[in-house]
């Protein structure tokens, strides 16, 4: 069986040409968070949607999935659904250090088999709803690490909140999908051998506050419009594929953004440590961000942006 997400998952890839630096004209502060309070938060890309989000010693992980083993994902014949779920520890250790917390977006091969890995290295509390952690316990994840979450919750930390949000998975395609439906509520399944076995299982977004700076996490271009109605944030993580339209619409349901990210954009069945390789849908994603008004940058692999 062959899947193809340059039709199917179009919404779950972002963007990236390899640019550190400072962001200029941000928000401040809100009006109850005082500019003194403003501390530089470092953003490093390891590629797809994970994120390294620091400052000072609190660290924040974004579907920390490194390992990127070869799918075919966004060649022409699409992912071979057989394909068998590796994770290499000795790539992981190359980069993971510390953290925190690790935010699960959702349940798909490139954004969990890492998870019970550097979760086991870096002792972090684990987020992501039932069937996320119930994936990850199949994958031999550590139990008192997972911590379940639905949308809703607001979760202080030791130097950095996280707040929860209900959110959707892009579709793409003419009949609007994405690969990997489905959900494992209950008992935990038999342990996932291949990528066909990693399902989306419900999607999440959050939003964390570090170092008085509030960003928006989006796995994929996909969001639920009334969870997201006039939230205010500093920086969106966005996904391309939800062009046109879908980035137009969430760039409206927002309050006015001083800037956007590209996240989850790049081939990756293209190594991490070389310059990442657009899939395709970044210009699209600059074209609907710029006409919004809202700054855009973008990160190369294993780069960093303080903000």
């Amino acid at each position: 069986m062959t899947v193809s997400r340059r039709g199917v998952l179009r919404g779950a890839a972002v963007a990236a040409v390899g640019v550190a630096g400072s962001a200029a004209g941000l928000r401040a502060a809100t009006a109850d968070e005082p500019a003194a309070e403003r501390q530089p938060v470092e953003l490093t890309w390891w590629g797809n949607h994970a994120w390294q989000i620091r400052c000072g010693e609190s660290v924040v992980l974004t579907d920390p999935w490194l390992t990127r083993f070869r799918t075919g994902t966004y060649a022409p014949e699409g992912a071979d659904a057989s394909t068998r779920i590796v994770s290499k520890p000795s790539v992981i250790d190359k980069y993971v250090t510390k953290a925190d917390a690790i935010l699960v977006h959702h349940g798909h091969y490139d954004h969990l088999p890492d998870v019970p890995y550097v979760a086991r290295k870096t002792k972090a509390t684990v987020f992501g709803n039932e069937t996320h952690l119930n994936l990850l316990r199949a994958l031999r994840a550590p139990e008192d690490q997972l911590s379940q979450v639905v949308g809703g919750e607001y979760l202080p930390f030791s130097g950095f909140t996280i707040e929860v949000f209900r959110s959707l998975h892009s579709c793409g395609g003419a009949r609007h999908q994405f690969a990997f439906p489905g959900t494992r509520p209950g008992a935990v399944p038999a342990k996932p051998r291949t990528i066909a076995d990693l399902v989306e299982g419900g999607t999440l977004a959050y939003v964390i506050t570090i170092g008085g700076l509030r960003i928006l996490s989006l796995s994929t271009a996909g969001f639920d419009p009334v969870a997201m109605k006039d939230l205010q944030v500093d920086v969106v993580l966005a996904a391309p594929g939800g062009e046109p339209g879908v980035t137009d619409r969430l760039l409206a349901t927002l309050k006015p953004v001083p800037l956007v990210i590209a996240t989850h954009w790049d081939d990756f069945d293209e190594p991490l440590d070389e310059p990442a390789v657009d899939w395709g849908g970044l210009a699209k994603l600059r074209a609907s961000v710029v006409a919004a008004g809202t700054g855009f940058r973008t990160v190369d692999h294993l780069r960093s942006i303080t903000v």
